[in-house]
């Protein structure tokens, strides 16, 4: 009798469990470098998980691992996509320099104004000129942060201040930048910053304000050197990619959930993101009493004018790949703008 009792209790526990240990038809692995409670993951890649599983009745499970749980180096991010290492990876473009020409166009010095309406433009410009840089992959969205600045543990109120500081530069055309203006670029992925900032490997690094508290950078630096106009210094990109494979699996209306969390209203998530992240940053510092350089518009003026020389670098360097980037540039300008004024 007590085995009969067991074996029904066994049987009903089973049967109320397998619902939910079924539900799931299909299980995406998100792998991205930053820890959950960072901006990004936090108000974009949980959201869109979420939208997703949703979406499709609880058929799909997106899995998330932050912090590079699944193993490998940011850098490997994009490649990790690629292979089915993760089905679905957020990653920063220019981590693998000189992989996506094209796109570096949005890399430019004071070129973007704001998360979302720079994240619109770069959307609407990848799905015009560059979707062969992402044939590997299903491109779900690419995006850019906010105005770039510096964070520095001396303060930065002129041209003349960053000669010789080893700067954190996160892509090839900051880096180039960095060079122009006079400072000594060292390459770091962004989990990377907190340390070299702590044991003086560099003495100043570029990341927007949004991603400062997760990097706990307020603490670390105390001054924050910002620009004047609707133009930040620099930017950086970014993607969201799904392995081919994990996508042409699924079947057809779990396609057309994927779809629909696809291109530029994700890309506008991801961007809106960044900008509420801007918000949070810039209080941290506040908060932490740390000393906001805000340069005038003469004094940007002077950077601007230096930096200038990054567009002709880039010209060349793309125009050597058969690219006409001038072309692109005018492109990229003409839809920020546009995005912009929305």
């Amino acid at each position: 009798m007590k085995y009969r009792v067991k074996t029904l209790l066994a049987t009903a526990v089973f049967a109320v469990s397998l619902p939910a240990a079924m539900a799931a038809d299909v299980t995406l692995r998100f792998h991205q470098f930053l820890p959950p409670q960072a901006n990004v993951p936090k108000l974009a890649i949980e959201p869109w998980a979420k939208k997703i599983e949703k979406e499709s009745g609880g058929r799909i499970k997106v899995q998330l691992f932050p912090s590079m749980q699944l193993g490998g180096k940011p850098p490997e991010l994009f490649d990790q996509a690629k292979d089915g290492v993760a089905d679905v990876i957020w990653t920063v473009l220019g981590y693998t320099p000189g992989r996506f020409p094209k796109s570096e166009v949005f890399e430019l010095p004071f070129m973007i104004g704001g998360g979302e309406s720079g994240s619109r433009a770069f959307q609407a410009f990848v799905e015009k000129n560059a979707m062969d840089e992402f044939k590997d992959v299903k491109l779900i969205a690419v995006h850019t942060h906010g105005p770039g600045l510096f964070h520095s543990k001396s303060p930065i109120t002129k041209l003349e201040d960053l000669k010789g500081m080893k700067v954190r530069g996160g892509s090839r055309v900051v880096n180039i930048m960095l060079e122009q203006l006079g400072a000594t670029p060292v390459g770091l992925p962004v989990p990377a910053v907190g340390e070299a900032l702590s044991k003086g490997v560099i003495e100043a690094t570029t990341i927007p304000w949004e991603v400062v508290p997760a990097l706990k950078v307020e603490q670390i630096v105390k001054n924050h050197t910002t620009f004047a106009g609707d133009k930040g210094l620099y930017t950086q990109t970014f993607a969201v990619a799904m392995n081919k494979g994990a996508y042409d699996r699924l079947p057809a209306d779990l396609k057309k959930v994927i779809d629909a969390n696809t291109g530029i209203e994700t890309a506008a998530l991801f961007g809106r993101a960044m900008d509420a992240g801007d918000v949070t940053g810039k209080a941290a510092a506040q908060k932490a009493g740390n000393n906001i350089v805000a340069l005038d518009a003469a004094e940007t003026q002077r950077w601007a004018r230096t930096a200038a020389g990054v567009r002709a670098v880039w010209f060349q360097q793309v125009g050597e790949k058969g690219i006409d980037g001038p072309k692109l540039a005018a492109e990229a300008t003409e839809l920020i703008n546009k995005y912009q004024k929305k």
